[in-house]
């Protein structure tokens, strides 16, 4: 443990020196859809200001603890809102950090279509590969007025915003684009501070340029030219960095794309693709997880617990893969009678975009197979499923504590950080069963049980093998796992993308 300290300690006064020679003589802002707080009006008028929910700004915030920055993101919500007007045109100051935040303010049907029709679901569903192209989408009238008066003047918007506070620095500023919410960001922002250096991170996973072809030409091409016009596009995984380059190749005339060296050439500017890995605050979340809130929930879930323990952690999403894990565990309980009374399993739920219908629907479905599971398996002493169906991160660790089985299916991910938060505070020597399409695969596919997310053979077998695998391989697999995670924590993500700025801005990468 001492050493573990020391390196983690190492880890953080070498980013903090680099952000320190990095930032020596220039800002850096940081732009988002979703801010690092947010502000709800409380039933006596008064504003209360939280952390911003979601996991980019949970991953920011944990990786800029030290860093200064002005983050600029929409107002969301109506004390957002409140909040900027009282503003004035000041910076709100993020507690506990050197972050000012600067909200954004547009009309509310401005921000719907924006946010409502066009980012989710159109371009979340595109880049999550989970349209029934057979029957969705359809491309109306509604998309192109949410193109057209949603996702253009709400991008407009945020890098105006980003201009107005780099003209008040004395040098270009760093700017770090987050998300599919800004794709057209980079170009807008590029017009209006043409020496800036910019970077666009995307948090989901990038398709092939057949699967862009789902929207219209003039929407899939103005993307990807818009994109180039930033100094770096980061991205989670090689395949994306892949897809990215071949996309470019396919969209856009006269770009010149370097497979060798992700590189695309394209009106004259030049632009590095290159893959980032996102992960966790590990020093934080080892601390967190021995907190007395996590203890407390920890002890509550332990009577729930069977011979061995089958956990998981989702968004109540279809991109989950939710339903397939359940119909793995029928099946296995169905071909492993011995199995029955012994394996139980804790599926934390979190609801996600509950006002979209399909969102809904699925969840639905969810808990009528859960109950099906349970009156067929089940009986007085014993039900096989319990779900947690709310927003509490410290249950969720207590759980990932305590599992002999992380199942980890999604159809598809940008990476997924339960697959790293599992195997870091796990004290029991679980195995993590991971599907091949999660981003965090090709880090972890050493040391995990891989699947094919449609695959339910296949998530049965390794179900079986995980519940037989001898002690001896459990801890050598935990303990590789563990120490991956720790080494490329989330400081190493921040880190290898402020090298880059670095060597970018000293001459070339």
């Amino acid at each position: 443990m001492p050493e573990a300290n020391d390196n983690v300690q190492a880890k953080l006064h070498r980013l903090e020196a680099l952000t320190q020679e990095l930032l020596a003589h220039r800002r850096l802002i940081i732009a988002s859809n979703r801010g690092p707080i947010e502000y709800r009006i409380e039933a006596n008028g008064a504003l209360e200001a939280q952390r911003g929910g979601g996991g980019m700004v949970t991953a920011l915030l944990g990786a800029a603890r030290f860093v200064p920055a002005i983050w600029v993101a929409s107002a969301m919500t109506d004390g957002d809102r409140r909040a900027a007007e009282e503003a004035d045109g000041h910076l709100l100051k993020v507690p506990d950090n050197e972050i000012y935040v600067r909200f954004v303010t547009v009309p509310q049907s401005v921000y719907q279509r924006h946010y409502y029709v066009f980012c989710n679901p159109l371009l979340w569903f595109l880049q999550h590969f989970m349209w029934n192209t057979p029957r969705t989408p359809n491309i109306g009238r509604a998309v192109y007025e949410a193109w057209e008066s949603g996702y253009i003047p709400v991008n407009e918007a945020i890098a105006q915003a980003i201009i107005a506070e780099a003209k008040q620095q004395p040098e270009p500023p760093f700017v770090l684009l987050q998300d599919y919410h800004l794709y057209l960001a980079p170009a807008l922002v590029r017009a209006g501070v043409p020496d800036a250096t910019i970077m666009h991170f995307t948090h989901i996973p990038w398709p092939g340029p057949r699967n862009w072809g789902v929207i219209p030409e003039f929407m899939r091409r103005r993307i990807h030219e818009d994109m180039c016009c930033a100094d770096i596009v980061g991205l989670q995984t090689r395949g994306d960095v892949q897809n990215f380059l071949h996309c470019c190749e396919a969209m856009l005339d006269g770009a010149a794309v370097d497979y060798q060296h992700c590189t695309v050439t394209f009106r004259d500017r030049f632009v590095y693709v290159r893959a980032y890995p996102i992960s966790v605050d590990a020093a934080g979340l080892l601390l967190f997880a021995q907190s007395p809130e996590v203890r407390q929930y920890r002890e509550r879930l332990r009577p729930l617990l069977g011979e061995q323990t089958i956990v998981r952690v989702d968004r109540s999403e279809p991109s989950k893969n939710i339903i397939r894990g359940l119909r793995a565990l029928e099946l296995l309980l169905e071909r492993y009678p011995d199995f029955r009374g012994k394996v139980n399993v804790l599926q934390f739920l979190v609801p996600s975009r509950s006002e979209l219908g399909v969102y809904q629907t699925y969840t639905d479905e969810i808990f009528e197979l859960v109950d099906s599971i349970n009156d067929h398996f089940g009986d007085i002493g014993w039900q096989p499923v319990r779900v947690f169906y709310e927003e509490n991160y410290a249950q969720a660790i207590a759980g990932m504590t305590l599992y002999d089985i992380l199942l980890v299916n999604p159809l598809i991910d940008g990476m997924n950080l339960v697959s790293k938060e599992g195997p870091l505070v796990n004290e029991r020597d679980g195995v993590l069963i991971l599907s091949e399409l999660a981003g965090s695969f090709e880090q972890l596919s050493e040391y995990s049980l891989p699947i094919s997310p449609t695959d339910l053979e296949g998530t049965v077998r390794a179900l079986h093998q995980a519940l037989t695998m001898p002690p001896d391989e459990r801890r050598r697999r935990a303990a590789a796992l563990k120490r991956l995670v720790q080494e490329e924590d989330i400081t190493f993500w921040l880190e290898r993308q402020f090298r880059d700025l670095m060597t970018l801005s000293r001459g070339g990468l």
